[in-house]
């Protein structure tokens, strides 16, 4: 039997971000470590570090390892329609707002998606909240939305005003960034211009054009071909307006694409500091402590594709366990890396849930159990030592599953991918 060494089990770090719209980073640890207990028994000590990157489940991550208070909000979703959402706030006067909290696609999923109308005053709702609540620091984390405003609706939110050439208050949703004339601040919230801001970011996406918060994020939030010229146009016209009156240009920012554009706006108007959300969340967490005190690494998503070598928690997971020398592997609903760009980023073996051909709303009901039973794989193959473990892995191929003829019949069948 593998283990660290001949008198001390394995030690198994379990830090999975969550499985979007199936399982929060919490749950799939649970299952995970369910699996490698079942495979291993006492040959293992797991330690559960559920992760996040900016997106879903940030904010009680965060919480967790710090002494934020959570509490319900009243806010909106991405339609307008009245919902709670929950803010952290510190003693020490910063707040964690999780905008996903208001705009997130989970709240909408019950209609159909309406990306052009989509808006994001409901995060702005939360924003007063915790500026009502005496924070002066605003931690803001950005992915998962279901909008592509540019955050014009979290400022409108706070005071203020987008208006057409005729000075009417534009329309709600990206869709109305076209008709954008002019833009006037001077009624914004006086507690929301002297905080200090950091958004949260989990990719790299610039505001607009072919890799921006519309042609890379529009689809999965029901925006069509049109819509996504529209909405990109829209977001262009934003950026033009908003850098006569800052003199800063939003289409530089990097990460300004995330949740829409938030970020870009937030930058141009409130001076707002963007960070990889997943380095925020892995100091305050002990993450890089943590790795190099295992023998392996299991982490997790809902899609390891490119995006999660730009910003996202596997990538930077399996970095940090490089540079130590500790194997990592990653369990996934889909897999689309090939073994080369798996070696390149430092991942040992990823391994997908799906255990035959299978529609989506199946396999994200059946998630808890389907990624426990590939952590009792991975671990079974622990055991063996043919797949992981420092004595085999340091120097192994990468295993992917990103071939469809490695993957069976399941490729299409998948838990949602990872998006901002």
């Amino acid at each position: 039997m593998l283990t660290s060494s001949s008198a001390s089990p394995l030690r198994v770090l379990v830090a999975p971000d969550s499985f979007k719209g199936s399982l929060t980073a919490d749950a799939a640890a649970a299952h995970i470590a369910a699996g490698v207990t079942a495979a291993l028994g006492s040959a293992a000590e797991i330690r559960l570090l559920p992760v996040a990157d900016g997106g879903e489940g940030t904010l009680d991550v965060l919480a967790s390892a710090t002494t934020a208070r959570v509490v319900e909000v009243p806010t909106t979703d991405a339609l307008g329609r009245p919902r709670l959402g929950r803010i952290a706030v510190m003693p020490s006067g910063r707040a964690i707002i999780e905008a996903a909290e208001a705009n997130g696609l989970p709240h909408v999923a019950d209609q159909p998606l309406r990306a052009v109308e989509a808006d994001s005053a409901g995060v702005g709702a939360l924003v007063r909240a915790a500026l009502d609540a005496g924070a002066d620091e605003l931690l803001v984390t950005v992915g998962g939305s279901a909008t592509t405003d540019g955050g014009v609706g979290l400022l409108r939110a706070l005071g203020a005003r987008f208006v057409d050439a005729q000075g009417r208050e534009i329309a709600s949703g990206g869709g109305a960034l076209a008709t954008l004339d002019a833009v006037d601040f001077s009624a914004l919230d006086r507690r929301a211009l002297a905080a200090r801001w950091r958004i949260a970011c989990d990719v790299t996406n610039p505001l607009v054009g072919d890799d921006g918060a519309a042609a890379v994020f529009g689809p999965q939030k029901g925006a069509n071909a049109d819509d996504i010229a529209a909405l990109d146009a829209g977001l262009d016209r934003l950026a033009t307006v908003v850098q006569a009156r800052t003199g800063v240009d939003m289409r530089t920012v990097a990460g300004g694409g995330a949740a829409g554009g938030i970020p870009a706006l937030l930058h141009a108007v409130m001076s707002a500091q963007l960070e990889p959300g997943i380095d925020l969340v892995a100091d305050a967490i002990g993450l890089e402590e943590a790795i190099r005190a295992s023998d392996v690494v299991i982490t997790g998503e809902g899609a390891l594709d490119a995006q999660s070598l730009r910003g996202k928690a596997p990538g930077a997971i399996a970095a940090i366990a490089r540079a130590a020398g500790i194997p990592v592997v990653v369990i996934a609903g889909r897999v689309a890396l090939s073994a080369d760009e798996l070696r390149s980023a430092g991942i040992a073996a990823a391994v997908p849930i799906a255990d035959g051909a299978a529609e989506l709303r199946e396999l994200e009901a059946r998630a808890g159990a389907l990624v426990e039973a590939a952590a009792h794989r991975v671990a079974s193959l622990i055991d063996l030592g043919v797949t992981v473990g420092r004595r085999s892995l340091s120097s192994a191929e990468p295993v992917s599953s990103a071939d469809p003829a490695s993957a069976g019949p399941t490729t299409a069948g998948t838990i949602k991918g990872e998006g901002s």
